[in-house]
């Protein structure tokens, strides 16, 4: 690999025009490409085959009325006052012009919904009454109207039942100025265009009457997210400033900033063509442009600084272009792929969003890594001198022997580093213990937004239980109508209503086989709660019921809990995968047992420790007004599973970059424990620039208005941040030099089988040496 490495470098430094024009031309056809191939980005995350799937799937097919997706409109007064009669006719004619929006299927007027309900109570009130007179002459009347009037007694107390039962379910606040409409579309949640929603809140906003406003649910206005902010962009700004401190030239520094931005836009445009073809998740492309900028501008970097210090030391050129390329190339594809296969392998886990994200981050990944071995070199090629500042450019040639560690680090000191970094990472990881996993709701959008107005008000005035209401649906063993229908909707309501955490509960229809009736529950906390959880099982634990009545669950709170259970499954398998490919993988690198054992424990512990910081930051709401979160919920249920494929990626390039220099000091007759120190201090300022880049990268999204993309970017920035300054500058060197010699011990066996992997080509180096001027100066002066 290494000497194909050295070709290509070399093809692409001699023909470097060549390489540029060419890459352009690509990211032209990836670009055309999204733009006709692309489709809709969807913001619902779904997986099929849970529970709540299979109920709407079912809905779907026997009763399309109650299957199509909704949200919800909160209209409210302006100054606080109650609505007046013109507001109520206005908002109800915006409401029917809403419903005969192409995508609409109905839409709810609160005000006259409110006026029938009390109406109808008005009416069981009279009924009630007329019965009483009648039944006080019962005993008098013949046998048939006894029957007839003990039918219209039971149907009047089946009906009373009912009304009791959902009597909290209200669409006007008890003081009259807030008020609740639903919109239901035409299509399933996950099928409901972003143009659909669009219009809607475009037709309501223009049409709000004088003094009111006007929020909408997440239902409505989940959008694509924002891929580069003002967050993102301060992040490339701090790595930039990264690049320009250690190599001191803005040309230089540019370079892998532009790069980076190349394969970004290759990759992601490349990726987001693919949406025309498959359901894809909106936070999907922002998490290529994550990867895509950190590693684009790392790998970058790798190459370009292995090239400054041949130039420096008087290597010819397109030589130093090649052997860089080979040297340092040779390592960033060897990284780049232990990333890949870390994404890819998200596709084991059989939860098709998640294993299209991998795929969609792999494919950055990929196309950042070809990048950094042919664009990197051309460019490289047509900058040449360039890159190095005047004050260095004087010194090429000449001797530059830096000071080498002569001295291993003490014993009590590797020590004390051993026992207080691994007691950091063990207290980082304590909140992980009482992790919960969840999908985001209103309550965890900007404090600014339409969302975050409308749930806080939903809360305040009707309850939290109404933002994520239940949906329960009664499969009968037999078809049922009339009288026996209403008798079989109190009977089966009133065993919901009974169950804890359960505030309201009302019969919204029946399938047209007579066979399914549904029923809107309202918990009585918010759809991410603990009790909303439970009540969820507690609903699916009572099916059956007498006469093998089969209940089923679904709606947005229960399609959460799903989703977030089966990620929760998946994750220790995906887990075990990740960390035996690491174990592999670094056995062949190293040729050692305990090496790839030390450094897997060190990766198992960082994770943890991310995970213990997205706890105590997203989940408990420590530091919350730091981090933009103001309404702690739970974890986002697909984080750790895509931090762990990205974060083991990484992890193993911070390893690969400091533990190979310990390994070709210790294969150079270095004693093992000055092998380690000699080792980290050849690679720690490269390897702290690149984590510093990542840490920026990343931590610039942590600023996103997108709930999703604050905690992604957050974990990614603190899990390079513990793995790279705590785990692999810290804790790794300390346990090696503990282990002294025995940490690179191998069985014969398994050493005389291992491939010879070379990862920093040093057998490129030796088959294709460099004379040094300095060196030559040198022997010219001895000959004399």
């Amino acid at each position: 690999m290494a000497e194909l490495l050295y070709r290509i470098g070399r093809f692409s430094a001699r023909r470097a025009w060549a390489v540029l024009i060419t890459w352009l031309v690509v990211l032209g056809l990836s670009v055309t490409a999204y733009f006709t191939l692309g489709g809709a980005l969807s913001s619902q995350v779904s997986i099929p085959g849970t529970a709540t799937a299979k109920v709407t799937d079912q809905l779907r097919e026997r009763f399309p009325s109650a299957s199509g997706g909704s949200g919800t409109i909160v209209f409210h007064t302006a100054d606080g006052a109650k609505f007046n009669d013109d507001q109520r006719t206005a908002i109800g004619a915006l409401l029917k012009s809403t419903g005969e929006l192409d995508g609409v299927a109905a839409t709810t007027d609160p005000f006259t919904t409110s006026q029938q309900l009390a109406q109808q109570s008005e009416q069981l009130k009279q009924g009630e009454q007329q019965l009483e007179a009648a039944l006080a002459n019962r005993d008098a009347l013949p046998e048939e109207q006894r029957q007839q009037l003990d039918a219209q007694a039971a149907k009047l107390e089946n009906s009373q039942q009912i009304l009791d039962m959902s009597s909290q379910i209200r669409m006007v606040s008890v003081d009259d100025t807030t008020a609740v409409a639903s919109i239901v579309f035409d299509k399933a949640q996950m099928d409901v265009t972003p143009e659909t929603k669009e219009g809607v809140v475009e037709h309501v906003t223009d049409g709000v009457p004088a003094g009111i406003e006007a929020d909408f649910s997440n239902e409505i206005t989940q959008s694509v997210p924002q891929v580069l902010g003002v967050g993102e962009v301060a992040g490339l700004v701090v790595a930039a400033i990264t690049l320009l401190v250690m190599l001191g030239a803005i040309v230089a520094a540019a370079l892998p900033i532009l790069t980076a931005l190349v394969g970004v836009g290759v990759g992601v445009t490349a990726s987001l063509a693919l949406s025309g073809a498959v359901d894809m998740l909106s936070i999907t492309p922002v998490l290529g442009v994550m990867l895509g900028l950190a590693v684009g501008i790392d790998y970058c970097l790798f190459i370009l600084n292995r090239h400054r210090r041949q130039l420096l030391d008087g290597v010819e050129l397109h030589e130093s272009i090649a052997l860089a390329n080979g040297t340092s190339g040779n390592a960033v594809v060897f990284a780049g792929a232990t990333v890949l296969v870390a994404l890819l392998a998200l596709n084991v886990t059989g939860i098709g969003f998640l294993g299209l994200m991998g795929t969609v981050g792999a494919i950055c990944v990929a196309v950042a890594v070809v990048i950094a071995v042919t664009l990197t070199p051309a460019l490289l090629a047509l900058l040449g001198t360039r890159i190095l500042t005047k004050k260095a450019k004087a010194t090429i040639g000449q001797s530059r022997a830096g000071k080498i560690p002569t001295t291993p680090m003490t014993t009590g000191r590797a020590l004390i580093t051993a026992v207080a970094g691994l007691a950091v990472l063990v207290v980082l990881a304590i909140p992980a213990l009482s992790m919960r996993l969840g999908l985001p709701d209103g309550s965890s959008e900007a404090a600014d937004s339409t969302q975050y107005q409308a749930y806080q008000l939903i809360e305040e005035k009707f309850g939290a239980g109404v933002n994520g209401p239940l949906l329960v649906v009664a499969e009968l063993p037999q078809a049922v109508t009339g009288d026996a229908a209403l008798a079989a909707q109190a009977e089966i309501g009133g065993r919901i209503l009974a169950q804890d955490n359960v505030v309201a509960v009302a019969p919204i229809g029946q399938s047209s086989d007579n066979e399914l009736i549904a029923f809107q529950v309202v918990p009585a906390e918010g759809p991410n709660s603990e009790t909303t959880e439970q009540l969820v099982r507690d609903l699916r634990d009572l099916s059956p019921l007498e006469g093998d009545i089969v209940l089923g669950v679904a709606g947005s709170a229960s399609g959460n809990i799903d989703i977030s259970e089966q990620l929760s499954d998946v994750l220790p398998i995906y887990l075990g995968v990740v960390l035996g490919l690491s174990l592999i993988i670094l056995i062949l690198v190293f040729r050692s047992i305990l090496v790839p054992v030390t450094a897997t424990i060190g990766f198992v512990l960082s994770l943890f420790a991310t995970f213990g910081g997205i706890t105590a930051i997203f989940q408990w709401g420590w530091l919350g007004a730091l981090f933009g979160v103001h309404d702690p919920g739970p974890v986002l249920s697909f984080l750790p599973t895509i931090l762990i494929g990205i974060l083991f990626g990484l992890a193993m390039d911070y390893q690969l970059f400091l533990v190979s220099g310990m390994r070709e000091a210790y294969a150079h007759g270095a004693p093992a424990r000055l092998a380690v120190r000699q080792g980290l201090h050849a690679g720690r300022t490269v390897v702290t620039a690149a984590a510093i880049i990542m840490i920026s990268v990343f931590g610039g999204f942590i600023f996103s208005h997108t709930t999703m993309i604050r905690s992604l970017g957050f974990g990614l920035a603190f899990g390079v941040l513990a793995d790279a300054f705590l785990v692999r500058m810290l804790l790794i060197p300390a346990v090696m030099h503990l282990l002294g010699k025995s940490a690179w011990w191998i069985p014969r066996w398994l050493d005389r089988i291992l491939p010879n992997v070379d990862v920093e080509g040093a057998a490129l180096e030796r088959s294709h040496p460099v004379a040094h001027p300095a060196a030559e100066k040198e022997a010219v002066t001895a000959d004399r």
